[in-house]
């Protein structure tokens, strides 16, 4: 582990009980939504740079990270373990990996596997692949030192994230009309960065890009956030929304439409890579020296240099 000190997670603001409501939702989802996949496919692209053909490789929380199928086509022939964080998207999983028993791809011998996150991780991975769902996790820097003891040494962990500039449009929105919080708090790039260094990962890359999505009218973009999780802030609003807020929300989104007459939010996307580093070496409390060692170390300090 790092010497620096472990990150500060008391602004995370995150309630977990909201956020297994909302995967409980969106595990009764035909598909995985539309970011989630479009992300994977951008994270995709960035395997063809990494040299390394791992042999066994974790997929967490796969369902609605939907990269199955491109890490399938990556490294046909790698053992791949899908981590799931509820017992429905473990199901779904499972649908989804499911042939018809004469299917040859059902008897080979790395055939996928499906594990219920809490149950025992394979150890030695060469890749762990996690997109999009980071930031549903309340306590990060526990779940990164869950992945370097999953990871063989110089395995890697490559995953994405919301970052703190998502749906910021939203943010302002609500406070302008005092509506409390309209999401949780994002954890910046960087934050992310130190958090794998303190966790016993080495040399981090991390980086992000703005994908700005728009919608014809504001039940479109409320339908899609709603397949996206939901607001799991802490101090959203406590009660429920009368049809008359809805109605005001929808006014309110409208008002937010470009010349066009199409709504845009932004959404921050942090990618991550890092490396799981070898172990170091402890450091002895006491160090001894043998007092004939010292005299010849003074007496060369003192020697005078020869001309």
């Amino acid at each position: 582990m790092s010497d620096a000190p472990a990150p500060d997670l008391a602004a995370r603001g995150l309630d977990a009980h909201a956020v297994q409501a909302s995967l409980r939702r969106m595990a009764r989802a035909d598909e995985a939504p539309w970011l989630h996949r479009e992300v994977a496919r951008r994270m995709a692209e960035r395997l063809a740079i990494i040299k390394l053909q791992p042999a066994l490789l974790i997929d967490w929380w796969s369902w609605l990270g939907a990269g199955s199928e491109a890490l399938a086509q990556a490294y046909p022939d790698a053992q791949r373990v899908l981590v799931e964080p509820t017992p429905a998207l473990k199901q779904r999983s499972e649908a989804a990996l499911a042939r018809p028993w004469w299917s040859p791809k059902r008897w080979r011998s790395n055939a996928p596997r499906v594990r219920l996150d809490g149950e025992p991780l394979p150890q030695g991975a060469q890749l762990l692949w996690a997109n999009m769902m980071l930031h549903a996790v309340a306590d990060p820097p526990a779940l990164f030192e869950r992945w370097q003891q999953a990871l063989a040494v110089d395995g890697f962990v490559m995953f994405s994230c919301l970052g703190p500039g998502t749906l910021r449009e939203l943010r302002d929105l609500y406070a302008r009309l005092g509506w409390g919080e309209a999401t949780p708090n994002f954890v910046d790039m960087h934050d992310l960065g130190d958090m794998l260094v303190h966790a016993g990962f080495a040399d981090p890359v991390m980086d992000q890009e703005v994908l700005t999505l728009q919608w014809r009218d504001a039940d479109a973009l409320l339908a899609e956030l709603r397949s996206l999780g939901g607001n799991a802030a802490p101090h959203r609003f406590a009660g429920c929304r009368t049809p008359r807020w809805r109605e005001d929300l929808r006014r309110a989104l409208d008002g937010l439409a470009s010349d066009q007459g199409r709504i845009s939010l932004s959404f921050e996307v942090a990618y991550g890579h890092a490396l799981r580093a070898a172990p170091r070496a402890a450091v002895a409390a006491e160090t001894r020296v043998p007092i004939s060692d010292m005299r010849a170390l003074i007496r060369s300090r003192n020697a005078k240099p020869v001309r």
